[in-house]
Order: C-alpha cells, then structure tokens, then sequence
C-alpha cells in the first residue's frame, strides 16, 4: 500500500460520518444474480398420481409401514379394500381408538398423499405432541378432508394445538372440526380463537371442553367477527346465567352469521336467559336454530323468551326440552308462539306438562300456518290433552309431526264420562268443545294420525332434538 493510499483511508476512517456508520453496523453481502436460488416448492396436486391403483396404494402403505417399523394397520387395510374410486373424494377414513403414535402418523402420508376423504376419524386416538402436529400438517398440505373428528385427544400439546390452528387457517376444504372432550385451557383458547378470525370452517363441536369463563370470553372475542362460522356446538360446558350467558348476549348482538347455537346440557338457568334474549332482542343475525335442552330453566324466564319471540324472524328451531317449564310457562309463550311467523319445530319433552298445557298447545296449533313438528314426549299429558290434539290437527294443515309416548299416562278417574277442555281461538272465541270418553289409547292413536305424517314415539334415554332428527 503506497503512503498516499494510507493518507486516504486515515482520513475517511477519521470523519465523523465514516465512524457513525461504524457504530453497531451489521454488513450484508449478496452473491452474483445467477448463484441466487431464491425457493422451489412443488404443488401439492402435481404430487397425485392419476394412472395409480388401489393395490399400489396399499403396497405402497405397508412400505411405508416396514419403513417406519410399524404393523399395518389392519382397520385401515379394510377400509381401502372398500374404497371404489381412487380419483374422487373417498366417504371415510375412519381410525377412531386406533393407537396412532409418531410412527403411525408419519407412515400415513403414503395414503394422505394420493387419497382425500370426506370425513377423518381421529377421535381418541392418543395422539401425542409429535404425532398430532405430524399428521394434522399432512391433511393440511394434501387437503385430505373436508371434516376432522380430533376429539377426546388430551395430550397435543401445543405444537398439536397450533398445527389444528394453522389447519383451520390455511385450509381451503375443511368445513366441520370437532374438537370435543379437550380442555380449551388458555393457550388452546387463543390459537383456536385467533384461528377462528380467518378461517373457513362453517361447523363447529366443542361440546365438554371446559369453555366457561375466560376461553369463553376469548372464544366470542373471535366470533364476534367471523364471517364463516354457521354452526356451533358449546354443550355439556358448564356454562353459567352470569359471565357466560353475558358472553353468549355478546354474541347475538354482534355475529351476522351463526344459524345454529347448541347450548345443551349447561347451566343457563333463568337470569342467563334473560341475557341471551336481551342479545337477540338487538341482533341483526340469521340464527334458525336455538337448543336450549337441560339448562336448569323455569317458566319464571318464559315472559323474556315471549318479549323476543315475534321479533326473531328467522327462528326455525326452538328446543326448551327438559326444562321444568310446567303449564305456566306454556300459557306464558302461546301469544308469542302464535305471532311468531317462522317457528317449524318445537320441542317440549320433559317440561312437566299435562293437559292443561296441551290444550294451549293445541290452541296455538290451530292458529299456526307453519309449525311442522312437536315434540312432547315423557310428559304428564293424559286423555284429555291428547283429545286436545287430536281436534286442534283438524283444523291445521301445517304439522306433520306430534312425538308422543307411546303408552298414554293412565287417567285419576273412572272410566265414566268426564267434562274436557274447549279449544279457543286467538281472539277467545270458542272453536272446539269435547268430552273425554273411555277410548282407548290405541284409538286415540290412530286419531293422531293423517295420513301417516304424525308420528308417536316412544320415550329414548336422552332426547337430543335437532332438525332432522327421526
């Protein structure tokens, strides 16, 4: 180096924007354009095979199984022999209390890779940290179903919980998750939660999942501006008429979407309903379908169910079922009922009723034009209400269905003649007067009865009545 090259660089190096640069400066070099690779990534669909087989799916699976040093799975094995169409969307891959550790998960990819399904079957499977992110990551990339069942799976951990979160995300196929029987203990509840922000599914079960308090509030934080969710399933969650039902308020008065709202099973009680009707009270939501089987309800919330009734015009499904409603909580609702332009299906089993109830059923019956189905199973409904019925169907052409028990609750009195109920219209006028004869229950029966369309059934362990139900 010449002496007036060393000058220079003195002379830079002593300025003062030369040593400001120097000051916790990070240096970057680059290399030439072409030795740059900036990334490769082969599509996920190129990776299918049109020309393959089903054997060669399966020798391909038990290679996959000698790989990883796991036995084939013989269930699996069944379920492929099953499978027709290699090409298009199989029915199921069901694996539910198959024992799926890391291995088991990884040899599946050889099946993930070429095959999608309708509906994957994890359900207590005892996945594990590992595993649950492995084979959750591989339905993502090769969009193998369009319905998950993870359920009863405790041990994911969070690298599972934030695969589920990224698959719920990411995912241009999965409609319906059920993640039931999983404690939603804080980091579940805000991956799941931010998930939820973006994501696509329309159904969701989180029945059992310790979601009151705190994950509740989390979980509705994210609702409250979802766009896609439409059906959601928050039964046996202990949810309570204070902070919870407040939280389930919220919800009615800011989701534009949801259509079906499973509550079955918690503890709402009458304060909490109060709440959730004040929330539909303001709600500018579509919500057809409002399950509200076992919540430790009275006739005394009636009044607030009755102020909001004609106001929801898009209620379709209303299910009150083992609530201890009594006659008082029917005659509360029966105006509302009749105003109420969109009820279908109404579902009373096990509200202590009996035939005074029935007979303001019935009145409400004659005056609706579209209620379809009702449910007033195990019941104290005797003679005299089934008579009720019986002559309110003759004058409504709506109903095609009346669930009923099949053996009618025995009469207090003689067999002699007794004085029934009169049926009134909306306005108090008289419609229909009776006496309750000793006919028996096979004749009232088949009194019920038009045009085989109304059906009598007979009580079940636990009546959990959805539309569709049969």
């Amino acid at each position: 180096m010449t002496g007036c090259e060393e000058d220079n660089i003195a002379e830079l190096t002593s300025s003062p924007q030369f040593t400001k640069k120097c000051k916790g400066e990070k240096h970057v070099s680059f290399p030439p354009d072409e030795e740059i690779v900036s990334g490769f990534a082969e599509h996920k669909d190129v990776l299918r095979d049109d020309s393959i087989t089903l054997e060669e799916i399966i020798a391909t699976y038990k290679q996959s199984c000698l790989k990883h040093q796991v036995e084939p799975n013989s269930k699996i094995l069944e379920q492929l022999q099953d499978i027709t169409d290699v090409h298009g969307r199989a029915r199921c891959l069901d694996l539910k209390g198959e024992i799926l550790d890391y291995q088991s998960c990884e040899s599946l990819e050889e099946i993930l890779k070429v095959l999608q399904f309708e509906f994957i079957n994890l359900q207590e499977t005892k996945l594990e940290q590992n595993g649950a992110s492995a084979v959750l990551d591989m339905i993502l990339y090769y969009e193998s179903t369009t319905h998950l069942n993870i359920s009863s799976n405790k041990s994911i951990g969070v690298p599972g919980w934030r695969a589920l979160s990224h698959l719920i995300q990411k995912s241009r196929c999965l409609w319906r998750l059920d993640a039931c029987n999983m404690p939603l203990l804080e980091y579940p509840a805000q991956t799941l939660s931010k998930a939820l922000l973006s994501g696509r599914l329309a159904v969701l079960h989180l029945e059992n999942t310790c979601l009151s308090g705190r994950p509740l509030f989390t979980l509705v934080g994210a609702l409250k501006v979802n766009s896609a969710l439409q059906e959601l399933y928050l039964s046996n969650n202990e949810l309570n008429s204070y902070q919870d039902s407040m939280q389930l308020s919220e919800l009615f008065k800011y989701n534009h979407c949801l259509t079906l709202l499973d509550l079955s099973n918690n503890l709402i009680s009458d304060a909490g309903l109060e709440e959730i009707c004040d929330g539909l009270r303001l709600q500018q939501t579509r919500i057809r379908n409002l399950i509200l089987w076992n919540n430790q309800i009275t006739y005394r919330s009636m009044i607030h169910l009755a102020n909001i009734l004609p106001k929801v015009v898009t209620l379709e499904t209303l299910n009150l079922g083992h609530n201890n409603l009594q006659n008082e909580g029917i005659q509360r609702l029966k105006e509302a009922l009749i105003a109420n332009r969109s009820l279908l299906h109404i579902g009373l089993a096990y509200t202590r009723i009996t035939c005074e109830g029935a007979v303001a059923l019935a009145e409400f019956i004659v005056e609706s034009h579209q209620i379809q189905r009702l449910d007033v199973r195990q019941n104290l409904i005797k003679t005299g209400g089934l008579m009720a019925f019986s002559l309110a169907l003759r004058i409504n052409r709506s109903l095609i269905r009346v669930d009923l028990d099949k053996k009618a609750k025995k009469e207090e009195q003689s067999p002699s003649l007794s004085c029934g109920p009169c049926l009134h219209g909306r306005h108090g006028e008289e419609l229909i007067g009776f006496v309750v004869t000793s006919s028996s229950c096979q004749e009232l029966a088949s009194a019920l009865v038009r045009d085989e369309d109304i059906t009598m059934t007979g009580p079940q362990e636990r009546i959990s009545w959805y539309p569709g139900y049969h």
